[in-house]
């Protein structure tokens, strides 16, 4: 009888324990105390700068408890999408900005920032006056850049291109010339790890840029007269692109590999392959991941094409890389605001340019020099184009992703697939 009677206190005691804590987030939930957060930061050690940014917030906001969840790119996009489509989002969480974001904003999910950016002058003058474009829709600004600011700039092996007499190519003529020479001696040009479609999309914006220069993309995305994505200038950039492919520029089998796993970044390591056309955020990566090679790395930016209307200064990539956002459904936007403060400031900041990363904020001082060089091409670039993919409303980013990796893999012709994105566009497929 003993031995029931202490089964039953057990039984008694643990729906006491199961109530308490249920009862307690109801109460953290009611009372907005609980801040749930997430965002798609798994690279480098900005995981833990962010949990170090959370004990921050909650020791100077005594009672907040904040839930964070750090979920790798593809994987966090659909993870957002159902958390959006069945009415329960995050608090706050972090997108790239462009046409994705602007997606839940029309569609009410995010609160507009601009009241607490103003209430806050100081915070808000601290960031590069471009980084805010990729989160203001209509005058409103609904997101704060965060992490870093990222290009695609041509990696390279430095030993490899000495061992060859090979200097960094400027033209497109002389970057033929370097993919035909190391083809000769057994060396993959490239690493493309194209089976996550942006990848080789990078090669496609570059081209486009280069050949007719910003205004060709931006009339395309606006539906603006004059303008499409079955534009020459894009059936041109295909050329291009299966040019490199039929003059094998790239290492075999690069649409089934994944860029997630770090397949293309084993090529160069093994020096099977020379060059990577890839974002900033590699050279951190890289550093952390295989030291020596980093000791061998160097850059160039995408060559300029002859004959192009494109300014060889352009650049593709974001101011910011990373924007927080309250989502409508939070009940204390203060608070949440105040998070995004902390994950912002002066510490975080400096524990990013630590991590090998440009914070998109004024004045930052970066000592590696290879990211000095990082920071004075963006700094003259005259445009910067965010990647399509990001800009795009995110069905259409899709289409122009699947279209990019049919190019390479030859199954479509370059009008076939310009034809093909606009009419994806005209049929609006946001």
């Amino acid at each position: 009888m003993l031995a029931g009677k202490l089964r039953k206190l057990a039984r008694a005691a643990a729906w006491l324990a199961t109530w308490w804590t249920l009862s307690m987030g109801m109460a953290c939930a009611q009372s907005g105390k609980t801040i749930v957060e997430w965002d798609h930061q798994t690279d480098g050690n900005e995981p833990s700068n962010l949990q170090a940014a959370v004990a921050r917030f909650e020791q100077a906001n005594p009672g907040y408890k904040v839930e964070s969840s750090h979920v790798l790119n593809d994987a966090y996009k659909a993870k957002l999408k159902i958390a959006f489509g069945a009415g329960q989002p995050p608090c706050v969480f972090d997108t790239w900005g462009g046409g994705g974001l602007r997606e839940y904003v029309k569609s009410g999910q995010v609160a507009d920032l601009t009241p607490f950016l103003k209430q806050n002058p100081a915070f808000t003058d601290r960031f590069l006056p471009t980084s805010w474009s990729a989160v203001t829709t209509d005058g409103k600004i609904y997101g704060v850049p965060e992490e870093n600011i990222a290009i695609a700039v041509v990696f390279y092996n430095k030993d490899i291109f000495q061992k060859y007499h090979l200097n960094p190519p400027t033209t497109w003529p002389e970057l033929m010339n370097v993919v035909k020479v190391l083809s000769a001696h057994g060396i993959a040009p490239f690493a493309l790890a194209n089976k996550n479609k942006w990848t080789g999309s990078m090669y496609y914006m570059y081209l486009v840029d280069r050949l007719g220069g910003p205004s060709v993309f931006q009339r395309a995305a606006a539906g603006a007269a004059g303008g499409g994505f079955a534009d020459p200038v894009f059936v041109q950039a295909g050329k291009y692109i299966q040019d490199l492919v039929k003059a094998g520029a790239f290492a075999p089998g690069f649409n089934g590999l994944d860029y997630d796993l770090g397949a293309s970044r084993r090529l160069l390591y093994s020096g099977r392959a020379a060059m990577e056309l890839i974002g900033t955020w590699e050279a951190s990566t890289i550093r952390k991941e295989n030291p020596s090679f980093y000791q061998k790395l160097d850059f160039f930016p995408f060559p300029s094409v002859p004959g192009g209307k494109g300014d060889p200064r352009d650049i593709v990539g974001t101011v910011g890389d990373s924007f927080l956002s309250v989502s409508a459904q939070c009940q204390d936007r203060a608070a949440a605001f105040r998070l995004i403060q902390t994950f912002t400031d002066d510490t975080a900041m400096k524990a990013r340019v630590a991590d090998d990363r440009i914070p998109p904020i004024k004045d930052v001082v970066v000592s590696d020099p290879l990211m000095k060089r990082v920071q004075a091409l963006i700094a003259q670039a005259p445009s910067v184009q965010l990647w399509y993919d990001q800009e795009l409303p995110p069905r259409l980013g899709e289409r122009h992703k699947d279209l990019a990796q049919a190019l390479f893999g030859l199954s479509i012709t370059p009008e076939a697939a310009a034809e093909q994105m606009q009419e994806a566009a005209k049929n609006g497929t946001h």
